[in-house]
Formats: structure tokens, sequence, C-alpha cells
């Protein structure tokens, strides 16, 4: 009844409203663009079991300092949240850009009901579309307590751009993953990534990705090897390979304030980036500042104030690039 639900209601919104390019699930720049939740197994320096914990999903290794950072924002944007159901829910969102064309985007989610769990296999549906007729889908399934599958399709306009598929295995005190993007039998090409993390100690985490790709012109491989380790109120995590390197600092000094530093080498562009981002929590005015700078002379901010008792947040920012002599401000409210 709830797939039917689904279907019913993206293509009823479909008839009226006008298709567009896609734009990605976003979240903040250099944030893992996953539209769903974020499985947070328990802190490393609160275990008490005496078992070690999962180490969690390959690509969250750097989420913790990235989450710090603040998500670019330019022009005007509305975004209007509705929620339908304890399992449905949509939004709508409007952007007004002076350096892009502007744009509506549609966002429907059908997530399991408070009812499911994970041993049901009930899946998690999220779609996306805007005015061009593009759409940017992910989907879900929990096979059982342990395995779990995903699969993402994104078009642009009347042609595949991405078809990926995922399946993901977490033990008590591992996690591994393989991934197949872009299968084409007749071009005999394909990218594979595996992922594998496990915890050797109840702070320290090691692991690895490998990237296999191939091609009538090309094939080859880039194994990648990562670490983490974790204290009391911080989280280093550095990843090395062929590719280049990219380390990460996360810092929690108190309740209000956090902090973050990232470090990435290239070794395919011969480019060196370092970044420094804050975020300070004003509970009592209900306020988030973020801030962040960079050695491309990048500066930027974003404030976000909950305009209580209203439903809504206002969400203002700000970037300046010293080198290129550009500024770029934004205003967004965020209904729902």
């Amino acid at each position: 009844f709830h797939l039917w639900y689904f279907i019913c209601v993206v293509l009823s919104f479909g008839f009226w409203v006008p298709m567009g390019s896609v734009l990605a699930l976003s979240t903040r720049p250099g944030r893992q663009n996953s539209p769903f939740p974020q499985d947070k197994p328990l802190s490393r320096w609160d275990r008490r079991d005496g078992r070690l914990p999962n180490p969690g999903s390959f690509d969250g290794l750097h989420r913790n300092c990235k989450d710090v950072f603040p998500q670019q924002i330019e022009g005007v944007k509305l975004v209007i949240n509705k929620t339908l159901s304890s399992f449905f829910k949509v939004s709508h969102t409007f952007h007004l850009s002076a350096v892009a064309p502007s744009s509506y985007r549609f966002h429907a989610e059908h997530l399991q009901s408070d009812t499911d769990s994970k041993e049901t296999g009930s899946p998690m549906l999220i779609g996306e579309m805007d005015s061009s007729g593009s759409l940017n889908a992910h989907s879900l399934f929990h096979l059982s307590e342990k395995i779990r599958a995903k699969a993402v399709f994104q078009t642009q306009q009347a042609q595949f751009v991405t078809w990926q598929f995922e399946t993901e295995y977490r033990g008590s005190d591992f996690t591994a993953a393989v991934t197949m993007a872009n299968p084409d039998i007749l071009r005999e090409s394909v990218i594979m990534v595996a992922h594998f993390l496990q915890s050797v100690s109840p702070q320290l985490v090691l692991g690895g990705e490998l990237v296999y790709h191939r091609g009538r012109a090309e094939e080859g491989g880039i194994l990648t090897l990562a670490g983490q380790y974790s204290g009391p109120n911080w989280v280093a995590t550095l990843n090395a390979g062929k590719g280049g390197a990219h380390a990460s600092y996360y810092h929690r000094a108190n309740k209000q304030i956090q902090v973050g530093v990232e470090f990435e080498v290239s070794t395919r562009t011969q480019e060196t980036t370092f970044s420094f981002g804050y975020q300070m929590e004003l509970p009592e005015a209900k306020m988030v500042f973020r801030g962040m700078v960079d050695s491309r002379c990048i500066i930027g901010g974003v404030l976000e104030k909950r305009l209580y008792p209203l439903p809504a947040t206002l969400i203002m920012g700000a970037f300046v690039n010293h080198r290129a002599d550009k500024l770029q401000v934004g205003l967004g409210v965020n209904v729902g």
C-alpha cells in the first residue's frame, strides 16, 4: 500500500509540475550526498561492554569534519516541506539565481513507518525532479539485519547518466561493501568499487578502498588505504593512495563550538588545498553559525536562525573569493 501511495502521489504531481534538469540531492559541500538517515554507531569512547564497535561506512570516515563546514548558498531559495504521513513526505524548492538558471525542484520520500523495522524489508524510496525532465532516484532495502542493498538512478533529460547498485554487510566490528556503477555490456565498460573497514581497537579503525574501471580503451585500478583514530572529543582520519591523500581532524571544544581541518593532495591535478572550518551553536538564541577559510583565499559563513514559534528557519550566507575577486550572497527560508 505504501509503494502504491508513493507512486500515485509522484505521478499526480508530475502532471502539473514543470519538469527540469535534476539538481543533486544536496547537503553541505563536501558532505556525503546520501539521502538516507545515517546510522550512527555508539561512540568508541562510550562503549563499555568490552566489544569492538562497528566502524560504519567508508564514505562516512570524514563526515564529522565535513559537517562543520558551511554549505555555499547563492541567490534566493525557498524550501517548503510537508509531511503527509509517518512514512511519506514531500518538499518544493524554488531557487532564484544570478549565476545559473532559476529552477524548481520537487522532492518526495517514502520512508519506513513507525511500525516498520529493518527486519521487515520495507523499502526506502527517494526521488527528485526539476524543470528539464531529469530524475534523481534512490532506493534502500534492508535484506536482513546486517545486509542492505541500495540502488541509484540519475537521468539528464531523456538520457541515463548514472545507474549504480551497492550491497553492504555490517558485522559486529567490520563493514564490507561492493558497488557496481554504469555497467554497459555493449561498450564493455563497468566501474567496480570495494570497501572494507575493521575496528582494530575501540579507538582505531583501519581499512581500504579498491576502485576498478574497465572500458574499451583502458583498464585499471586504484587502491586507497584508510585509517581513523578517535579520542574522547576528537577524530583524526587519513586516506592515502595513488590518487593522492586526504587528511582531516575534527575537535569538539564544548557543547557550542566545533572545529575541523582538512588537507587534500591530488596527484592528478597536482594541487594541494588546506581548509579550516568551525561551527558555533547558540541554543538560547536558536542560532547556528558555520564559517570557513581555505588556501584558495575563499572565506565564507552561513547563519541559520530558527524563527520560533513559526515552523521556519532563516538562512543567510556570504562567500568571498579574494583570488578571483568574486562575491556570492544568498538568502533562504526553510518552512516545515
